[in-house]
């Protein structure tokens, strides 16, 4: 039998690591994916924001930010950050039309010219 996930747990054990390391990268990604897992979306947007200025170059972070602002309905800033994960490097085009956190891109053109970027040229 597997074990029970405890979000709440797992939640109190970061942040008590975070409390002593407050630049732990993995740490803040973790977090920043519980709270939103658990309805914490503005918690979970300062954690992916937190992350970006820590590691201004990584391109999921700034994915992890643009999902969390979209979830916060903040569509320009959202397709921002979409556009600066893109540029360093983010290219999961298969994930990005059919992640959920998105959803409120998904009609925008500007969204679709983005994925359209990243579609295989033929």
């Amino acid at each position: 039998m597997g074990k029970k996930s405890d979000p709440a747990f797992e939640i109190a054990f970061f942040e008590s690591v975070l409390r002593r390391d407050p630049t732990y990268a993995d740490v803040i990604e973790i977090l920043g994916g519980l709270y939103t897992k658990t309805g914490r979306i503005e918690d979970g947007l300062k954690m992916d924001r937190k992350l970006v200025r820590l590691l201004p170059k990584n391109a999921t972070a700034h994915y992890n930010l643009a999902c969390s602002l979209a979830l916060c309905k903040r569509k320009t800033d959202a397709l921002r950050s979409l556009k600066d994960a893109i540029a360093l490097g983010y290219d999961d085009l298969d994930w990005m039309s059919q992640d959920p956190d998105l959803e409120i891109l998904k009609a925008d053109p500007a969204f679709k010219k983005l994925l359209g970027q990243l579609k295989p040229q033929s």
